[in-house]
């Protein structure tokens, strides 16, 4: 979810530090995220928790995650109607800054609990302990040995037909909603949005990309422990991203920011719901190689969209004009051509979908035995 809210988080500040000086902003970017990743990583740390414990954590990060993406659509939406001076700018930067550090709070009680664990638990001599991670009597709940003869490796895993379901898919959707973010300024500048209304849309395109990480795995799990397969829900994003794309194509007065809406929000899901998919088919002992191997639909899908289609639509509409070109012409042919991958991917994911459904169902009966052990 801060993944997709770190376009907006940039923006801010850019908009507080960097105003007018792009290089400078560019230069920022080329440090900073290489310098935070090597001054925290001493600070990661395996703890041993229980289950009740991870959820509050993860509660209140989760709370933590909607004020921060509620103050940043706050912040947007009123940048957009006045104009802020210098420290208004300021004040609202550091105001974020706040918000974004308050997650210390939660690691900081997180410890505390791990040095003083009698504080939460009063154990009866002879039970079992209760600090194994999701597990009664040292047995994890959620796996046993049959799993693991499941778990497959990269090449296992590439032999499959779901494994390449999964891949078209993700093209289809993650590469179309790439290319849209890719080329969204260009767009709003041939449908006469001003600087500041492409600006919005770029930032609030975070805002939309955060709300469908957070969403999707959140809504997918309440509905996978009701029997609902998970890839369901990519069948139902494709579906909606190629409506986005329609929208987009039709060029009509504000289009853009309900295309915007939905492309951003489908787009975002599918970076929640394909980890957790994968995971699910292809199991955890070798879920990162996997999952990165899948992952590459991203950049796969953005070029062949955002150069091949894209681009190339536009350069041959725009001959003759200056390289520029305006009104709905520009990327109408673009956009109803992706709308059609998109209902292309949606079919993928549907036969995905049939093909994992007696698995999913499989899989939730034995999560909820083993919950009933505990």
């Amino acid at each position: 979810g801060f993944l997709g809210l770190s376009g907006a988080i940039l923006i801010q500040v850019y908009n507080a530090l960097c105003q007018g000086d792009p290089t400078t902003f560019i230069l920022i970017l080329a440090i900073v995220p290489t310098l935070v990743s090597l001054t925290l990583m001493p600070c990661v740390k395996i703890y041993k928790t229980t289950t009740f414990d991870d959820k509050n954590h993860l509660n209140a990060f989760s709370a933590i995650a909607l004020i921060v993406a509620a103050y940043l659509m706050l912040a947007i939406i009123l940048e957009n109607i006045f104009s802020f001076p210098v420290w208004g700018r300021t004040i609202t930067f550091i105001i974020l800054l706040v918000l974004l550090a308050s997650p210390v709070g939660i690691a900081a009680k997180a410890l505390k609990e791990e040095k003083d664990p009698l504080e939460r638990y009063h154990q009866i001599p002879g039970e079992p302990d209760q600090t194994t991670v999701g597990s009664s009597s040292g047995v994890d709940l959620f796996r046993d040995d049959e799993d693991d003869e499941k778990d497959m490796n990269l090449f296992q895993a590439m032999v499959t037909v779901n494994f390449w379901l999964l891949f078209i898919a993700m093209i289809c959707g993650m590469g179309s909603g790439l290319a849209t973010i890719n080329n969204i300024s260009q767009i709003g500048e041939s449908l006469g949005y001003t600087t500041m209304e492409r600006s919005s849309l770029v930032a609030l395109w975070s805002i939309w990309n955060f709300l469908g990480r957070f969403g999707g795995g959140f809504i997918s799990d309440i509905f996978l422990h009701k029997g609902w397969a998970r890839p369901l829900f990519i069948v139902i994003t494709l579906a909606t991203l190629a409506f986005g794309h329609l929208i987009v194509a039709s060029g009509f007065p504000g289009n853009l920011y309900i295309g915007s809406i939905l492309v951003g929000i489908c787009y975002g899901s599918q970076w929640s719901l394909m980890p957790a998919i994968t995971c699910e088919i292809f199991g955890v002992r070798h879920m990162g190689t996997i999952f990165n191997a899948v992952a590459i639909a991203s950049p796969v899908g953005s070029y062949v969209f955002s150069v091949r289609i894209i681009g190339y639509l536009y350069d041959k509409v725009a001959e003759g004009e200056g390289n520029s070109c305006y009104g709905t012409k520009c990327f109408m042919l673009s956009f109803i051509i992706m709308a059609s991958v998109a209902f292309f991917g949606f079919l993928v994911a549907l036969a995905l979908f049939f093909r994992t459904r007696w698995f999913y169902g499989q899989l939730v009966v034995r999560r909820l035995r083993r919950l009933s052990i505990s």
